[in-house]
């Protein structure tokens, strides 16, 4: 247990969470217990970062709070963040599991492309995009799981990462497309005959449901090879891989509603991914 955390503190956070990234709270509900508050402080500063374009109406005030998050990590406004209950626990877990900060200054940086409306290029800037954010995540919830194990991880990382920042985008497509975002990489709207302001136009139902499921694709791909990783791994850390266990059924939905999911939310009713995480975590494999 992080230091002075008590028991009212601790549900407050774990509201937070739970109103924050539902997924992430659930998984964390059935991973170990001795690890569970780390965790939380990981996946709760994720949360404060991953959010910035929700609170925020121009990008200049992001910037701005994302660099507030950098210099939080770099130990450069210790009275403000142990101010503030997230940073005060992200503080305590860097300090006493001596957590790497490169890869949460990483992450802060990635996120600045969230602020703005710049078409994500091609798929290879997309993997480096998803490889800052939710590759970072796992393998720093797989470092506090087991440090030493978690060096056998980097691999499933990468790939698990990809596909769960494929499936986020999907579900998100309806306010993406409403703020005029589109996450899916250009290379693939391209080979569908589309570019951002067509597809943003919506004008060619056709094309866009191709260019939607060939997104969905990519990350069935990224899915499948990080199974395969997963399956060499220690299984000390493989419960830091259960929030990835809800995208498989993010593809599925995808590919049957198409175009529909700029309009329609593809997640999963709350009671069904909890029985994929809870299936998940009894038999150990996403």
């Amino acid at each position: 247990m992080p230091a002075g955390l008590s028991e009212q503190t601790r549900s407050q956070l774990l509201a937070s969470l739970r109103d924050a990234d539902i997924d992430r709270y659930l998984a964390l509900l059935l991973m170990p217990d001795g690890v569970r508050d780390d965790l939380l402080a990981l996946f709760l500063f994720n949360a404060e970062i991953a959010s910035v374009r929700d609170r925020v109406r121009e990008p200049l005030p992001g910037e701005m709070r994302l660099q507030w998050w950098r210099d939080v990590v770099a130990g450069e406004r210790k009275d403000e963040a142990q101010a503030h209950p997230v940073g005060a626990l992200l503080l305590d877990l860097i300090e006493r599991r001596n957590l790497p900060v490169e890869p949460l200054l990483a992450m802060c940086d990635a996120r600045i492309f969230d602020l703005y409306d710049d078409p994500m290029p091609d798929r290879t800037s997309y993997e480096g995009y998803a490889g800052e954010t939710a590759s970072s995540l796992l393998q720093m919830s797989a470092f506090l799981l087991d440090p030493a194990a978690a060096l056998q991880t980097s691999t499933a990382s990468g790939h698990a990462g990809v596909a769960q920042a494929v499936a986020g985008h999907l579900m998100l497509l309806p306010i993406s497309q409403a703020r005029g975002q589109v996450f899916i990489p250009a290379d693939l709207l391209s080979a569908t005959g589309l570019d951002r302001g067509s597809f943003l136009a919506g004008g060619d139902q056709q094309r866009a449901a191709n260019a939607i499921r060939a997104f969905a694709g990519f990350g069935r791909d990224h899915l499948a090879r990080a199974r395969a990783a997963l399956a060499e791994v220690p299984a000390a850390v493989k419960p830091a891989y259960l929030p990835v266990a809800v995208v498989e059924a993010v593809f599925h939905r995808t590919e049957k509603k198409a175009a529909a999911c700029l309009s329609e939310s593809v997640r999963l009713p709350q009671w069904r991914r909890q029985i994929q995480l809870w299936r998940a975590a009894r038999r150990g494999s996403i």
